[in-house]
């Protein structure tokens, strides 16, 4: 032992250098490496891998700083005489071609590109590519919001309420299909910065054992029968579910099916928020006895207590600003109940495209398969979310305003946070666009001022990119989008 000792105490006095350099070095390289990583892609892997470094999607729209350089005047208020942005502009053809074919020519964007640009009111021609249907990925999302603003109403709200069940000893949790129910209210520090408000079970249960009163025993029973059908969308790819990227949908989620852990998913979303009630009840001073188990309560059952989610149009601003599958999916299931009378994957991706045909928008010739876009069997038209963004937009589409209001805002808020990097800054602030990303795809839907003061509603898709091209793809639409942002383009 003492012979090894000296020898390696000799190696370290002849090549102290280098020892130092074939130790930390490389582990220097590979934290670099890591922080380069997690930097440029937080956005993506903070919300499922590293939660700690994602934005927190509870408080978004976070407060971004300016990009550096940029220098902002002192503030004036609005003179009397300040002419309105003129929303009935027509755009010039071909200025809006011009503007975005280097961008749209990138060899990054793959064989099939799309994009399509017109007023932001019906009537004025617009410019589009010859091909016009694409795989629209999150984009999906804004005809499922605007379906749901349409038929059930922006300022409904969604309730969660407890009944007695048949037996005496009985309490049982009714799922009404709140997208954003918790397991936990939020602190006093969370609720001032989280939007929107959320309903929880915990303070539900609360409302219950007050209700119930004394200390008898009482047993948990569920029920989620608002929703039917599988709880798995045959159109996603198989490993969706089992590998935790999409929680099953039921008729009764806390937390979006979010284990307490913050990185797995159940397996029964509506046990798990059974069991969270339950833990509530305990909290409360009430004995609980046994497992939650699942009913269907018959109508006319006594109420005991209730909590109402944030209305719909606060929900779909969040579900358009944070790209929430759960959440869409959620809300799709009320569409096939509002217009077919089924809450299910297949009446809510049918009840979408026929609740746009009721109020006015073309969907003819697409084919949607769910309501948060991860189907790759999803084909839709530029035309339709063209027209879309143009209803919400206009005065007669006030109930659906919260459809533009939701649109993450480049380089600033929601999935829009950490890009638009590259290009013409004035991009920052001037584009709202709902994001859309598949393995191969690449969308960006949504709205651009021009320098001109021109709006524009866009769509820009590339649904056949490498795998390896992802990234450079993703950035060669920004720029794109920035490019219009940065157009002349009123006729």
């Amino acid at each position: 032992m003492r012979e090894a000792r000296g020898s390696r105490s000799r190696r370290d006095v002849r090549h102290p250098v280098w020892t130092w350099v074939s130790t930390w070095v490389p582990t220097l390289l590979v934290l670099a490496l890591l922080v380069a990583a997690v930097g440029a892609y937080r956005f993506e892997w903070g919300q499922r891998y590293l939660p700690g470094l994602a934005a927190d999607p509870a408080t978004e729209p976070e407060q971004v700083l300016p990009p550096a350089g940029l220098e902002l005047p002192d503030w004036t208020p609005a003179s009397a005489d300040a002419d309105p942005v003129d929303t009935l502009a027509a755009i010039d053809p071909e200025a809006v071609a011009a503007a975005l074919a280097p961008d749209l020519a990138d060899p990054d964007l793959g064989r099939h590109v799309v994009a399509a640009v017109t007023s932001l009111t019906p009537g004025p021609a617009g410019w589009s590519t010859e091909e016009q249907r694409y795989l629209p990925a999150s984009t999906t999302k804004l005809l499922t919001v605007g379906a749901a603003l349409a038929v059930i109403g922006a300022d409904h709200r969604f309730t969660t309420r407890v009944v007695r069940g048949d037996r005496p000893r009985d309490v049982v949790l009714v799922g009404g299909g709140d997208p954003l129910l918790a397991s936990q209210p939020l602190s006093l520090t969370e609720a001032a910065t989280t939007y929107p408000a959320r309903a929880d079970v915990t303070t539900l249960a609360l409302e219950a054992a007050e209700a119930l009163g004394g200390k008898a025993p009482v047993r948990v029973r569920f029920d989620d029968s608002l929703f039917t059908g599988p709880t798995d969308n045959p159109a996603w790819r198989r490993d969706y579910v089992p590998d935790d990227i999409v929680s099953p949908i039921t008729a009764l989620m806390v937390d979006s099916g979010v284990e307490p852990d913050g990185q797995s998913r159940s397996d029964d979303p509506s046990l798990a928020a059974a069991r969270a009630f339950a833990e509530g009840l305990r909290a409360a001073g009430l004995q609980v006895t046994g497992q939650p188990r699942r009913v269907v309560i018959p109508p006319g059952a006594e109420e005991l207590a209730a909590v109402e989610s944030a209305p719909l149009s606060q929900i779909g601003e969040r579900i358009i600003d944070v790209s929430d599958n759960e959440g869409a999916e959620v809300v799709a299931h009320h569409v096939g109940i509002a217009m077919l009378e089924t809450g299910s994957f297949e009446a809510g991706a049918t009840g979408v495209l026929e609740a746009l045909a009721w109020r006015g928008i073309e969907s003819r010739g697409d084919e949607v398969y769910d309501g948060s876009g991860l189907s790759r069997r999803n084909r839709v038209s530029t035309a339709t979310v063209l027209q879309l963004l143009q209803h919400a937009a206009s005065p007669e589409g006030e109930d659906l305003r919260s459809l533009v209001t939701g649109l993450p805002v480049a380089g600033f808020t929601g999935s829009l946070t950490y890009r638009f990097a590259e290009g013409p800054a004035v991009a920052r602030g001037l584009v709202r666009a709902k994001t859309g990303t598949l393995t191969g795809v690449n969308a960006l839907a949504g709205i651009a001022v021009g320098r001109d003061g021109t709006p524009m509603a866009f769509v820009l898709a590339a649904d056949r990119t490498r795998p390896e091209n992802r990234y450079d793809a993703q950035e060669a639409l920004d720029r794109a989008a920035a490019a219009l942002a940065a157009c002349r383009c009123g006729a």
